[in-house]
Parts: C-alpha cells; sequence; structure tokens
C-alpha cells in the first residue's frame, strides 16, 4: 500500500481523534479552572452523553443533530443540578473534591449498569459512505463528527470570548479574587462552569456514539486522555489543551498505523513522564498555578 496513503489517512484519522480530545480536555480544564478540583466524574459524563444520544436517536427517533443538542441540554442541567448539591461544598478543596467526583463517578457508572446492562449497545451510523479528500477516504459518519466538533468548539469560543457570561467565567478562572472584587458573581459561575465543562465531554461521547459501541465502561479510556492532554498543554491553559489534543490525536493515529498499540502507549506514557519532569508546566501552561 502507498506510504504517502497511509500517512494521509493517519493523519486525517488522528485530527478526528484530536477533536474529540480537545472536547474532553476544554471541559475537564474548564473545571479545574473554576473550581480548583480533578474531575475523576469526566469520563462518566462522557458515557452519560453517549446513552443520552443513543436514547434520543434508537427510542425517541430523533435526528442526530437534535440528539446532539439534547445531550448538552440534559448534561449541562445535570451538571448545574449536581455543582449545586454535591459540589458546592467541595470548591477549592482539591483533596477531598477529588475523592467526591471519583464517587460520583461510581455511582454514575453503577446507575447506567442498572438502566442499561453491562453489553455494549450499538448506534446507527449518522451517514452512509464514504467521501475522497484527495488520496484519503474519509468515512461520511467521521466527516460528520468533524463538522459537529468544529460547531462546538466554535460556539464555545465566540461564548467565551464575546459574551458577557463567557468574559465572567474567565475572570473566574484566571483570578477568583479579582473577580469576585470586580462584581461578579462567582455563586453563579461555578455550577455554570461545571456544568459547561461535563456537557462538552457528554456532547463529546455523542458524536462517538455512532461510530464505537456505547457501554457503561466507556468513560475510562477518554478520561485518561483528557488527563494527558491537560498534562500536555498545560493544567488550566485551554489553548494548551488544544495543541496537546491535536498532537496527541496525530501521534495516536500515526503510531498505532506503523507499530502496536502496546508499543505506541509506551512510547506516549514515556513521553509525558519526561514532560513532567522537564517540563511539569505543560507546552503552554504557567509555573506556579
Amino acid at each position: 500500500m502507498d506510504f504517502s496513503f497511509l500517512i494521509g489517512q493517519a493523519l486525517t484519522n488522528g485530527l478526528i481523534i484530536g477533536l474529540l480530545y480537545l472536547l474532553m480536555a476544554i471541559g475537564f480544564t474548564l473545571v479545574f479552572g473554576v473550581m480548583r478540583v480533578v474531575n475523576f466524574a469526566h469520563g462518566e459524563f462522557y458515557m452519560l452523553g453517549a446513552f443520552v444520544a443513543y436514547v434520543c436517536v434508537t427510542k425517541l427517533q430523533l435526528p442526530f443533530l437534535a440528539a446532539v443538542l439534547a445531550t448538552f441540554v440534559v448534561t449541562l442541567v445535570a451538571g448545574w443540578i449536581i455543582e449545586v448539591v454535591v459540589m458546592k461544598g467541595f470548591r477549592g478543596d482539591e483533596l477531598n473534591g477529588m475523592i467526591a467526583t471519583i464517587g460520583l463517578a461510581m455511582i454514575l457508572q453503577n446507575g447506567a449498569l442498572m438502566v442499561f446492562g453491562p453489553d455494549p449497545q450499538s448506534m446507527p451510523a449518522v451517514a452512509e459512505g464514504v467521501i475522497a479528500l484527495g488520496p484519503v477516504m474519509v468515512p461520511m459518519s467521521r466527516l460528520y463528527v468533524v463538522v459537529f466538533s468544529v460547531v462546538v468548539l466554535a460556539v464555545l469560543y465566540v461564548f467565551l470570548m464575546h459574551s458577557k457570561g463567557g468574559r465572567a467565567l474567565r475572570a473566574v478562572v484566571q483570578d477568583i479574587e479579582i473577580a469576585n472584587a470586580q462584581g461578579i458573581r462567582s455563586q453563579f459561575m461555578y455550577p455554570l462552569g461545571f456544568g459547561i465543562g461535563v456537557a462538552l465531554a457528554a456532547v463529546a461521547g455523542a458524536l462517538m456514539a455512532p461510530v464505537f459501541s456505547v457501554s457503561p465502561s466507556i468513560g475510562s479510556t477518554p478520561l485518561l486522555k483528557a488527563f494527558i492532554v491537560v498534562i500536555l498543554g498545560g493544567l488550566g491553559s485551554i489553548p494548551g489543551a488544544a495543541l496537546a489534543a491535536l498532537l496527541l490525536g496525530v501521534f495516536e493515529s500515526v503510531a498505532n498505523t506503523f507499530m502496536s498499540s502496546s508499543f505506541s502507549d509506551m512510547l506516549l506514557f514515556g513521553f509525558v513522564i519526561l514532560m513532567l519532569i522537564f517540563r511539569p508546566a505543560g507546552l503552554l501552561g504557567k509555573a506556579g498555578r
């Protein structure tokens, strides 16, 4: 098989995967930036989003776009309620907040297990056929993933950069004390930031539901990838997370094309360890955060 074709296919697949990692990582970073809590339940919200989309498409017969929108709204509201009811007492408490999110992850995973059972569920493909981008063949279902991911990221960018609520949220992420001094209602920003963060993870799960199977245990790998992305990009840095997510997606796809997945994982984690040793702040992170 032509080497240039393999490289082109691997790069294309890597960019697609990287966009999903980016949604996960930005949500993870947003939750940490607002609450200063590492959200170990982030992968379970990915799983929850996949199941919400699955139910909307297979049971309610909704179009896929409507299912993705419903996933965002449902998980945003769920995240808001969880933050107010459960996580409010752990704002800024990294250790106890981390333990609380581990418990939340177990509750969500076992709840999904009770409702949907342990067997993987299949969701119909969003679209049939493939499209040729030069020598590269891209399934239409994955092209939909790219388009929807870019749209979600664009909407998020506009919200964060050009809306009053988005600017207030960024102010809380950067410095909560100064934000309070400027009259920003941080008590409103906490559930908003947590809700948007977990909703982004859920949207990533919804977008990947037609590509992979859906089961209660699918959240662990996306959570691990989100950790890697925020470590490489710099904890709390959204531009760093964007750069690291795309690099990770491309690295994984290219490495898995030419070597075994176990060996590529060894290389990846070896690089993460070296990054922690020589640049613990990450690619674009700030030292001393």
